[in-house]
């Protein structure tokens, strides 16, 4: 692992970029800007793929592709879905006017035959894939800012402005789990391969992996400098990297190291220099590999 730069950075027109989501296949990404355009690039050499998308009103807040790669959803400040087909930068189905107030989470399930929403109203929905609210899911006491599915569809869990995260089953939105321990808002969070763990991060400049088996922290914390607003893990689960506002760096640790020891022992790499996801124009994207020993 050398932290270099995978590609060329992806510099798009004077305008905030506020989300961003990778293709299953990590040959493409798409950015949702202020301005309420989508955009489509090539990760291997940072070039647009083609004219931007138009459809919102209001600065595009979540994205998500589907599993199979042929749709992407995407969630506006004004509360609307919007489904595209990456492939035209069409829209393959009517807007989906949620009721969340601002979207802040959009995921499909693993199959790809459904999805959920969160957003600032506190809510969880679920939709099917031609727009028809399946399920409710309540409990948050604030926004809900991030969402994940398991592998077999059958749970949900959520991040919340009430520094909580829970477990749902997908079903009929009972509550299994809450997860409680970060001070702040949980803003990312993420199930390792094996799903025995999650991991989250949070304002409170910390990342937390719990066990799912006990439903408790492991670990020490892994602190940063400032409010955490991203992180990520490869397909083998061996690292995690988080990233926030602390001097434009992401930080890669070893999962193996974290469940075991605290502090910088844990750290793969100092940190990455890196332009912030939501950057000031003009804007530029970096990608970064996360491959190797």
């Amino acid at each position: 692992m050398d932290g270099g730069p995978v590609g060329e950075p992806l510099t798009c027109d004077r305008t905030w970029v506020m989300s961003l989501a990778v293709s299953p296949d990590q040959t493409m990404v798409v950015s949702g800007s202020a301005d309420g355009r989508l955009r489509l690039w090539n990760v291997k050499d940072g070039g647009a793929v083609s004219d931007p998308w138009e459809g919102h009103s209001a600065s595009v807040r979540c994205l998500d592709w589907s599993p199979d790669t042929r749709e992407i959803a995407s969630g506006s400040q004004n509360g609307t879905i919007r489904r595209w087909n990456p492939n035209t930068g069409r829209q393959i189905a009517p807007p989906i006017e949620t009721a969340h107030g601002v979207l802040f989470a959009v995921k499909y399930s693993p199959r790809g035959d459904k999805f959920a929403s969160g957003g600032y109203d506190r809510m969880i929905r679920v939709w099917s894939k031609d727009g028809k609210l399946l399920i409710e899911i309540k409990g948050h006491d604030s926004s809900v800012s991030r969402l994940c599915w398991s592998k077999d569809g059958a749970y949900i869990f959520s991040g919340s402005g009430n520094m909580t995260v829970r477990k749902w089953q997908s079903i009929d939105g009972k509550e299994l789990v809450v997860l409680r321990g970060h001070t702040n808002t949980v803003t990312s969070i993420h199930l390792f391969p094996d799903e025995r763990h999650l991991v989250s991060a949070s304002e409170d400049c910390s990342v937390c992996i719990w066990d799912l088996n006990t439903n408790q922290q492991v670990g020490d914390p892994l602190l940063h400098d400032d409010e955490l607003s991203a992180i990520a893990i490869p397909s083998d689960g061996r690292y995690i990297a988080s990233a926030g506002s602390d001097k434009k760096k992401i930080y890669v640790w070893s999962f193996e190291a974290a469940l075991k020891q605290s502090g910088d022992q844990v750290r793969v790499r100092a940190y990455l220099a890196v332009v912030s996801i939501i950057s000031n124009w003009p804007c530029m994207m970096v990608t970064h590999s996360l491959t190797g020993s």
